[in-house]
């Protein structure tokens, strides 16, 4: 039998692609269950079809809404007023509400919902239970709510200012994808030294699970480099040549602005 969940009935309006992992993670997790769950979504999901087997309800009766402690608004930043305005009538004066959208400012969403509101940036990783989420609100409660829905599947990092929200966006919604063009671009490398395309790309695929592996440990990013990197050895030699180019660092640095100039845009 399943029991309610700590944050009640939650409601979530978006299911793309950070939506649906949301909604993975929290059912993987139990954090929200499926009988707690109000899904609104245009079009036909496979995890708003799976929450439904499992009991929750995909777009039901406008009323139903009214049911909800929590609404996540997770719609792409510039389809959120017309998401969420036809739904104001319908909510709660009690409810809160969390945003996991980059780029559209707590004020903002406060203005048309008059609600509180907090900020979310998770990773996609919440789906498994292994995200990262970064949290920002100036109203206490519905900071700790928007904990209770991300802290069984992510990591939470409280940040001071609302306009950190951006920065972490880019340096943790967006790394990922980064880390992955990366571990391409040494497959190829490692081609253009004569491995068979299939060899590369296994092969740093690994890599990539060793490399997750050893920040589960907890060690210091810099010690995690030092365990592999031997003085005199190939990983230090390697090191060294990325370092002495500056190659690295500015294309992190390049990716970051990029992305926190593209969400300040929203």
């Amino acid at each position: 039998m399943n029991t309610p969940s700590a944050a009640g009935t939650v409601a979530l309006v978006g299911c793309g692609r950070l939506g649906s992992a949301i909604l993975e993670g929290w059912l993987k997790t139990g954090a929200v269950t499926a009988p707690d769950l109000i899904i609104l979504t245009p079009s036909d999901k496979p995890a708003a079809d799976a929450a439904r087997v499992q009991g929750a309800r995909v777009n039901p009766p406008a009323a139903v809404l009214g049911e909800a402690r929590t609404l996540v608004l997770a719609v792409k930043p510039a389809k959120w007023r017309e998401a969420l305005g036809p739904l104001i009538g319908t909510l709660s004066p009690e409810i809160l509400i969390v945003s996991v959208m980059a780029g559209v400012a707590a004020a903002d969403i406060r203005a048309v919902a008059d609600r509180p509101v907090a900020r979310v940036m998770p990773t996609t990783a919440v789906a498994q239970g292994r995200g990262v989420a970064a949290l920002w609100s100036d109203h206490a409660i519905a900071r700790e709510r928007a904990r209770g829905l991300f802290g069984a599947m992510a990591e939470v990092v409280d940040l001071d200012l609302e306009a950190h929200i951006d920065v972490a966006t880019a340096t943790a919604g967006s790394a990922p994808a980064f880390i992955h063009a990366f571990v391409q671009a040494l497959a190829k490398a490692g081609e253009a030294e004569g491995l068979s395309a299939e060899a590369a790309t296994r092969l740093v695929r690994g890599a990539l699970r060793s490399a997750g592996s050893g920040v589960e440990t907890g060690d210091s990013l810099e010690t995690l480099i030092a365990r592999i990197a031997s003085p005199g050895g190939t990983t230090r030699a390697g090191l060294d040549a990325m370092a002495a180019s500056g190659d690295l660092d500015r294309a992190a640095e390049a990716a970051v602005r990029a992305a926190v100039q593209r969400a300040r845009s929203f």
